[in-house]
């Protein structure tokens, strides 16, 4: 059952522009330029209760103004957006009970407060009872090794510690989707990974929604069972990650360690080979060239100390289909 519709959304925002230096000032003062840029553009697509699905594009792409329409903050100039069968920006007060944002930029959290202090705030806006909110605090807080932190000031906390805090803030009132613009942007490694832990096991214990918006597209493969791609507001792609690789980087890498030197290593089926010293990179397509065969093919080229069979990595994989849009990162 589809938790979320969008339909032909549209919204554009005007910019004003002002010329350099002072002439330009005056100027500004009895004429303006403006520039309507569209932001999102008829894009349409569904998310079903329990999906995790990773939003994807270059920065500018319409990501986060997707999802402040989807949260009630922003109002679409055209088309239909509907959140649990209610629309976001007509019903705030129930819409926001039922939903969870976290901003990896921003922080609902007080700064000069202890952790506690704002979530007994958030506690009273959202009405959660005190049974509901004690029990909540508590799992999530084991959940997060977050307990140390709940007196501590949150200017104090480092950035992965105020990420978890974040994570507990926008989940104390039990929402059914949880929106997520960049929320791992700065952690280190190992935040990065509890983090990912944390709302697997979130998604798979509550089936809570979840859309992801991120530059860091080793989240969504480890997260993600759907991608979405959009790209100068429009929706260009959605699908699984395998379709994904399958459009955009279909070739597979063998990186070999041979016995011995080589000048020159003629493969039938390889797309490319490149040689240095004993490392050998060969690209192959393995619709056309098993990865058996290639491998079996090497051998009898060569004696082989090593080999590995890779697909590209993601980051490439998005690079590479940015580049056939014509999009920069």
């Amino acid at each position: 059952m589809s938790q979320i519709e969008l339909e032909q959304v549209c919204k554009s925002f005007t910019l004003r522009k002002r010329q350099k230096g002072w002439l330009g000032a005056v100027r500004g003062a009895f004429t303006r330029d403006t520039q309507t840029i569209r932001a999102v553009d008829n894009v349409s697509f569904t998310v079903d209760e329990g999906e995790l699905v990773g939003y994807i594009g270059p920065n500018g792409a319409g990501k986060s103004t997707t999802i402040k329409m989807m949260s009630g903050i922003l109002t679409p100039d055209s088309g239909r957006v509907s959140v649990m069968g209610r629309v976001p920006w007509r019903e705030r007060v129930r819409h926001v009970a039922s939903i969870g944002v976290v901003f990896g930029q921003r922080s609902q959290l007080w700064w000069d407060t202890p952790v506690i202090d704002s979530f007994e705030l958030l506690r009273d806006i959202y009405r959660v009872s005190p049974t509901d909110y004690r029990r909540r605090l508590d799992d999530l807080t084991a959940l997060l090794d977050a307990t140390s932190l709940l007196n501590t000031p949150v200017r104090q906390l480092s950035l992965g510690q105020r990420m978890k805090c974040e994570f507990i803030g926008a989940l104390l009132h039990g929402p059914r989707i949880l929106f997520l613009d960049e929320p791992t942007i700065g952690l280190d490694a190992v935040t990065k990974l509890a983090l990912r832990d944390f709302l697997i096991d979130l998604n798979r214990r509550e089936d809570v929604t979840m859309l992801l918006t991120t530059h860091d597209m080793d989240d969504v493969e480890a997260l993600c069972r759907r991608v979405m791609v959009i790209g100068k507001g429009r929706l260009l792609f959605s699908g699984g990650m395998d379709a994904l690789r399958a459009r955009y980087a279909p070739h597979r890498i063998i990186r070999a360690r041979l016995a011995e030197d080589r000048a020159q290593l003629d493969l039938i089926g390889a797309q490319s080979v490149t040689l240095n010293g004993r490392d050998a990179l060969i690209t192959f397509l393995p619709e056309k060239t098993p990865a058996e065969q290639m491998i079996a093919r090497l051998a009898a080229a060569c004696p082989l100390a090593d080999l590995t069979v890779e697909a590209p990595d993601i980051d490439h994989l998005v690079a590479e289909m940015y580049a056939r849009m014509g999009m920069t990162t």
